[in-house]
């Protein structure tokens, strides 16, 4: 029966978890398709906190022939000799690799331990080297060909992105190891690795050029997460625990869920897919939460943005082939690759014709977090900000209050730091269009008429705003544009109660020197 105490909050390892009894959702099907194929050398790109550690794991006592911890799951029922093979995991998450020496430490203490294992006696001088020899003598001791699992095979790299000579360091040294997979093949049964990213111009993997990529096939869509089949079958106590404590029924606690944590799509016409550690911890703590974004997020996601200068609306709403996605070039980042392999954009639909993939921000948890580290990024300097403003916000639009709507931007603006760049009105409007849609506001930029750009509509369920901003410029200017240029002329029979807001932002101040309203 599902209770809390089946919710291995965290649990990575396959062993603990099934030995106590909790909860799997079970992805033996995949072990079972990797083992029986003909392929040698496997990459899956997830984000964080989707469960790569635990398939890994899980293949890792399958290779060792733990049959009994597999009892009832599909893979229980393949046919398979379950003897032992030699298995080398590789965990590179367990260091945050600040200097450069430390990856040669966990390394280093990994390699003793095999070392001892399988009876190398003779050390060779570089680490590359030493794997190199474990893996043969790991084969000829055994005589079974070896499995290699690296976790989190970037992770070095990922914590270095804004440190060049680390970042070339671990590169160099990565590759060195990872060069070992094509020169052993003879001894090699099965190359597993996971990561968030997989580089391209820089890639650690330039030797081997066999690695079978399976982050975006649709066979191995639903690898890690929890589609909403799994969901049903595995969580109905808990949902129905969530639905009692929200006052709602079953079904209404279920599109709760999706609206919080589903959304993720990996694949062209891969199921969607709900982030696990959210679901699990919702289903633990008995309440909707930011669970995904509290384990934090790297801080160069919001610089890439800030730096690159691009339209947030845009990029979050953006059209992609689907192989540039697969690729990161870090020297020249694109954000919106960084952002699709960080978890913050997935597919929202393909376009088989032209190979193309549109893309979105998952669901309300993802955006949420997302725009909770983009606006200090744009808006640097002011602390204790938050509450009061998103507060005085969120009442004056909600309220049809637009004086005080401009006011509290006003008052906000005025106190950005010097060195802010609002020196252009791309970056404003972002700062904008960030603020109104953190406070939950339908906020729109340069959204297009026949005659021209509205620069920002805000609609709620009673109220519309126009919004025209001009750089040093009259307010009077821009509400005279939003007339000529009939921006509010389509909303005129609507019924909602219109205004007509012309704003003026000065260079020289940095800051909304006046506004004009009419309705």
């Amino acid at each position: 029966m599902e209770d809390k105490e089946r919710y291995a909050i965290g649990q990575q390892d396959f062993k603990t978890l099934r030995e106590g009894n909790a909860l799997y959702i079970d992805k033996t099907a995949f072990i079972g398709k990797i083992v029986n194929s003909q392929t040698k050398y496997y990459f899956l790109a997830r984000p964080r906190r989707f469960g790569k550690s635990l398939f890994l794991s899980a293949l890792r006592y399958f290779f060792e022939g733990r049959r009994e911890l597999f009892k009832g799951l599909c893979i229980d029922s393949m046919e398979w000799d379950w003897e032992p093979y030699p298995v080398l995991h590789l965990d590179l998450n367990t260091d945050r690799y600040a200097e450069t020496g430390m990856l040669d430490g966990v390394l280093d203490n990994l390699f003793r331990e095999w070392e001892r294992e399988y009876g190398v006696e003779d050390k060779a001088e570089t680490l590359s080297s030493r794997f190199r020899n474990i893996i043969k003598a790991a084969h000829e001791k055994t005589g079974k060909q070896v499995v290699i699992l690296v976790d989190e095979y970037d992770k070095p790299l990922v914590g270095n992105l804004n440190r060049d000579d680390n970042f070339e360091h671990y590169r160099l040294k990565l590759a060195s190891i990872y060069s070992n997979f094509k020169s052993s093949a003879e001894h090699i049964r099965l190359v597993f690795l996971t990561g968030v990213s997989r580089f391209s111009k820089l890639s650690v993997f330039s030797d081997l050029n066999n690695l079978n990529d399976i982050s975006f096939e649709d066979g191995y869509a639903d690898i890690c997460g929890i589609t909403e089949k799994e969901l049903i079958e595995n969580f109905t106590t808990g949902i129905s625990a969530l639905a009692a404590k929200r006052k709602e029924d079953f079904a209404t606690a279920c599109a709760t869920l999706k609206k919080n944590y589903d959304g993720y799509r990996f694949a062209p016409e891969g199921s969607d897919i709900y982030n696990p550690w959210s679901v699990l911890n919702c289903m633990d703590k008995g309440r909707i939460g930011t669970y995904w974004n509290d384990t934090g997020a790297p801080s160069v996601i919001a610089e890439a943005l800030y730096e690159a200068d691009v339209d947030v609306e845009e990029i979050l709403n953006s059209e992609w082939k689907l192989n540039r996605l697969a690729g990161l070039d870090l020297r020249n980042a694109n954000p919106t690759a960084l952002l699709y392999q960080t978890g913050y954009l997935t597919i929202a639909d393909y376009d088989f014709e032209y190979d193309e993939v549109r893309l979105k921000v998952p669901n309300d948890e993802v955006r949420e977090g997302l725009f909770n580290d983009l606006l200090p990024v744009y808006m640097k300097g002011k602390e204790g900000w938050a509450e009061e403003v998103v507060f005085k916000l969120k009442k004056g639009i909600r309220n049809g209050d637009p004086e005080m709507m401009m006011k509290e931007l006003a008052a906000y603006f005025a106190g950005i730091p010097y060195d802010l760049k609002l020196d252009n009105e791309n970056n404003f409007h972002n700062a904008f269009y960030i603020l109104t849609t953190l406070i939950g506001i339908d906020a729109k930029a340069e959204v297009h008429t026949s005659d021209g750009r509205i620069d920002l509509l805000i609609e709620t369920p009673k109220f519309i705003y126009v919004i025209e901003l001009k750089y040093d410029a009259t307010p009077e200017e821009a509400l005279r544009q939003i007339e000529e240029k009939g921006y509010a002329r389509k909303f005129t029979t609507d019924g909602r109660r219109l205004f007509k807001i012309g704003v003026s932002f000065s260079s020289e101040t940095r800051s909304i020197d006046g506004w004009k309203i009419d309705e």
